[in-house]
């Protein structure tokens, strides 16, 4: 099997309200747009909204989208400048990520994730310095 492309898509209970948040609210940059839908870059991957089979808010969504940032606490004024609640404040975990937490109109989490100049997800496995 080849995975060519993947992408998150979410049928919110009201379109116009979730494209507002992640086009305006987010500022995701617009990746191509359809008759009923919208699809946002998002780093390497791609969220899309759809107009089309929303929930009506009762489904939920049992996972959270992860955004990775240059700087949280730039993120969090941007965020709080535009009147989006934050759910949980920026805070570094025991697995060494500093962590936001917001959701979008329908309930679906968004963690914020800034990955710390000494965290292991930055180091190059492939070679040891001896």
């Amino acid at each position: 099997m080849d995975i060519l492309s993947s992408r998150i898509i979410l049928r919110p209970a009201d379109y116009a309200i979730t494209l507002a948040f992640y086009r305006d609210g987010l500022g995701l940059a617009i990746a191509r747009e359809y008759p009923g839908g919208t699809v946002f870059f998002a780093g390497q991957s791609l969220i899309e909204v759809t107009g089309h089979g929303g929930s009506g808010g009762s489904a939920s969504f049992e996972g959270a989208l992860w955004l990775q940032v240059r700087d949280l606490s730039e993120t969090a004024a941007e965020l709080s400048s535009k009147g989006i609640a934050i759910d949980r404040a920026p805070v570094e975990e025991p697995w060494g990520l500093l962590e936001m937490w917001i959701h979008d109109p329908d309930g679906v989490p968004i963690v914020f994730v800034q990955v710390p100049p000494a965290h292991p997800m930055r180091r190059d496995s492939r070679w040891s310095p001896a």
